[in-house]
């Protein structure tokens, strides 16, 4: 009695089997891939335009931007605030620098998303009525700047140097004014400025 090739003496068929567990290990391959599909079609396309409030200057501002906006292109592009200057676009010159919730960041890394939430202030928010900020007033009484380029975030990295408590020295305002670049290298009258403001800015 001739047996099949592949079977043995009890009629099992090796083949038939094997083709068999394949088949059977390819449905659950199957179906995670089908799922996988189908999180992804219905994941939110990240070209699309997203909603987002963002507290600027005290106000609430509804934009819909791409979800990659920066905090310094929402307020430039978007809410046409543009005291925040677009210097390197890479965080090094600081003259996109804002205050998040008191804090100072370079506004070109950070995006617009992350920030809200938070109170969002520019050098258009410092003033009051028609009073200039103790800041800005001392960079104009000592001419702490030549082409102003650079000066929006030198004045508000200058607040927040000051609030930080490391207004002490000149030695501790050049250090903490590092990551502001001025290339009219204006920064004696910069020092200058920051230390006629800083015992108005602790008194308030």
């Amino acid at each position: 009695m001739s047996e099949k090739p592949g079977s043995g003496p009890s009629g099992f068929d090796r083949r038939a089997f094997m083709a068999g567990a394949a088949g059977s290990a390819l449905v659950p391959m199957t179906a995670r891939a089908a799922a996988q599909d189908a999180s992804v079609s219905t994941a939110q396309d990240p070209a699309l335009p997203v909603d987002v409030t963002l507290r600027v200057n005290g106000k609430d501002k509804r934009l819909r931007i791409d979800a990659r906006t920066t905090v310094l292109d929402a307020l430039r592009e978007h809410l046409k605030l543009t005291g925040s200057k677009k210097g390197c676009d890479h965080g090094q010159c600081g003259a996109c620098t804002v205050l998040i919730d008191d804090r100072r960041v370079v506004s070109c890394l950070t995006l617009a998303l992350a920030a809200e939430g938070q109170e969002i202030t520019t050098i258009e928010g410092l003033a009051t009525d028609d009073h200039l900020h103790p800041m800005q007033q001392a960079f104009v009484d000592n001419d702490a700047f030549q082409c102003g380029y650079c000066t929006p975030g030198q004045i508000m990295s200058a607040v927040a140097c000051v609030k930080e408590g490391h207004a002490g020295s000149e030695a501790d305002i050049r250090e903490y004014m590092s990551g502001n670049i001025c290339r009219c290298a204006a920064y004696p009258n910069i020092v200058a400025a920051v230390k006629q403001a800083a015992p108005e800015i602790m008194k308030g």
